[in-house]
């Protein structure tokens, strides 16, 4: 059973609220009793959406009918257009499956979740622990490797790095927030958790790459230099992450490729 309740329905903007209201009744619509559940999920159900950060929706259907998709199709590219919508659409039997298959995803979605539609469909279900150790190895591993590919063709224009960093920088919360919690160590939300990741593990100057992470999530371009830097802080944060990740549970472990 989950041990993580549903969050109360945030404050969100009005351009948002009036989106996500009119998808809702669009989906309703299009899906009738097909539509078990609407649930809002990541930054947006704690009332926490920067100018980059996508609205998360997942729509739980009891069958998936292509002729319901198509149906809803037009209000789904307005709302893409508007408030950078990003809708999952799973169907009730595979829950359990998909909570093992994307265990860090799903063990945010536990813990920053609004039921706007039908009953709470994560009530009884939990993310195995294995699973998720085993997935957040591979997700920091994965952003490492990204991360230093785009330094090497892009670090010579800082605008380039703000951009990825911008968008970035909502997985890498939600990492450094599993991470924290597989440790015992949760920060109330995900950007707090983000907040106290670096001083835990030894990165110099955190405070100040916090501060101009915020900036650039606000406009996309920090000061002269300063993005480099915090880039590649951020960087050697993932890095130090995935090496202690590794030692969760005893011994270091190499998953096979």
């Amino acid at each position: 059973m989950s041990q993580f309740a549903p969050l109360p329905t945030p404050q969100l903007p009005e351009i948002t609220k009036k989106a996500i209201d009119e998808f809702l009744e669009a989906a309703r619509t299009c899906f009738g009793e097909n539509l078990r559940s609407l649930v809002l999920h990541g930054s947006a159900a704690e009332g926490a959406l920067r100018p980059t950060s996508d609205v998360n929706l997942i729509l739980v259907l009891n069958t998936f009918d292509p002729g319901q998709a198509e149906r809803i199709r037009p209000a789904m590219r307005i709302a893409q257009s508007t408030i950078q919508l990003n809708a999952m659409f799973l169907l009730s039997d595979e829950l359990p499956v998909a909570m093992r298959s994307f265990a860090p995803k799903f063990a945010d979605v536990l813990r920053r979740r609004v039921i706007l539609l039908g009953d709470d469909p994560f009530a009884t279900l939990s993310v195995p622990r294995d699973a998720e150790i085993r997935q957040l190895r591979q997700q920091l591993l994965n952003m490492t490797l990204r991360m230093r590919a785009v330094f090497t063709a892009r670090g010579a224009r800082e605008e380039q790095l703000a951009i990825f960093l911008a968008r970035a920088i909502g997985p890498i919360r939600k990492l450094t927030h599993s991470f924290l919690r597989l440790q015992n160590m949760p920060g109330a939300l995900a950007h707090e958790a983000f907040q106290k990741i670096g001083d835990e593990l030894g990165v110099a100057d955190w405070r100040k790459v916090v501060g101009t992470i915020d900036t650039v999530q606000t406009a996309q371009i920090g000061g002269q230099g300063s993005v480099t830097q915090a880039f590649l802080k951020v960087l050697e944060c993932v890095e130090k992450m995935r090496r202690k990740a590794e030692r969760f549970g005893g011994e270091t472990r190499h998953e096979s490729i």
